[in-house]
């Protein structure tokens, strides 16, 4: 296990600093590639794991500004992380059992002029439009699949790094 005690050597800055590149490449390649280019519209439950995503970069972005361990931080992300895996598991089973009538209801943008947040946020998690749609994949897995992915790797390295490492 070399390669796991030359993690552990590794300041928690650089940890956090990577996982903020790592969140900020996600959320570019989902904005400008997929819907910029391909012309792909999230879904609710696509645009509630974007500010998952969003939310763990930033509190990893204070993480390696603030530079005060990694516990208060870590616990804050894996909590995000945790949120944003959930929705993400929601939506992959959604797509691996599409309900018999698929319908398509209003998006995000409607949703949010005609509806108070209270309104709003069960609306979003009850998956108004289309989240059992598989419109991109890669290596057999779509878009709700790798947000899994990406927030089951978040945690368990989150978890590693604040149980694995004496503070200091």
């Amino acid at each position: 296990m070399p390669f796991l005690q030359s993690l552990s050597r590794l300041p928690f800055r650089l940890y956090f600093l990577a996982l903020f590149a790592l969140c900020a490449g996600e959320l570019c390649f989902g904005v400008l590639y997929l819907q910029g280019i391909k012309g792909l519209e999230p879904c609710p439950m696509c645009i509630m794991q974007r500010y998952a995503l969003l939310g763990v970069g930033l509190v990893a972005l204070a993480a390696a500004i603030h530079n005060r361990g990694p516990r208060v931080h870590g616990a804050l992300v894996t909590l995000i992380a945790l949120a944003g895996g959930g929705v993400a598991v929601r939506q992959s089973w959604l797509q691996w059992n599409p309900p018999a009538v698929s319908e398509c209801g209003p998006d995000l943008e409607f949703l949010l002029e005609s509806f108070p947040l209270t309104e709003l946020l069960p609306k979003l998690f009850h998956g108004a439009g289309d989240c059992s749609a598989v419109d991109w994949t890669f290596l057999g897995l779509s878009i709700a699949n790798w947000g899994l992915v990406t927030f089951t790797g978040v945690v368990i390295a989150t978890l590693w790094m604040i149980l694995r490492r004496p503070l200091r």
